[in-house]
């Protein structure tokens, strides 16, 4: 398996996601995990992975433009699973970014794999002035870590199963 786990983050929490997924998948085959800046433009793989902090009910900017900036029919048949880092409501509340990747991502012709995955930040959690991301993981919810983990290893198994 050829993996991309591709990502936004603001404050490092959707990053160590990111990366606890990447190291989950990485026994199963060849990684990747890149910010939507460092994806090279002729980025290919057999599996994407796309996520992002949920802002103002859907995707952050930088997300959204990345997504936006996928050529049409550029993933065809590509199985793609999302997720994102927000607060711990219900989603009709607080939103999803990685429900509106998945429905933007569908003109590219991907295949969403799975349901979009939500993993949770502490409620009014800031991180220390001054302080650059990645934080030291006191944002997240206790256990988000090894539950993104787990997806990943959901995800390696879901793959083979195709």
């Amino acid at each position: 398996m050829n993996a991309i786990v591709v990502f936004d983050s603001l404050h490092g929490n959707t990053e160590r996601i990111a990366r606890a997924i990447g190291e989950s998948l990485g026994p199963h085959g060849e990684v990747r995990v890149l910010r939507t800046t460092e994806l090279p433009r002729a980025a290919a793989a057999d599996f994407w992975i796309v996520g992002g902090p949920t802002h103002r009910h859907g995707m952050s900017q930088p997300l959204a433009a990345f997504i936006a900036a996928l050529p049409g029919g550029s993933l065809r048949g590509v199985p793609v699973a999302t997720f994102d880092t927000r607060y711990h409501y219900p989603r009709l509340m607080s939103g999803s970014a990685a429900h509106s990747a998945a429905g933007n991502l569908r003109r590219t012709g991907c295949r969403i794999a799975t349901s979009p995955e939500s993993f949770f930040v502490k409620q009014g959690a800031r991180p220390a002035t001054g302080e650059k991301p990645p934080y030291d993981g006191e944002l997240l919810e206790d256990g988000e870590l090894e539950r993104a983990r787990a997806w990943g290893e959901q995800l390696a198994t879901l793959l083979a199963g195709q």
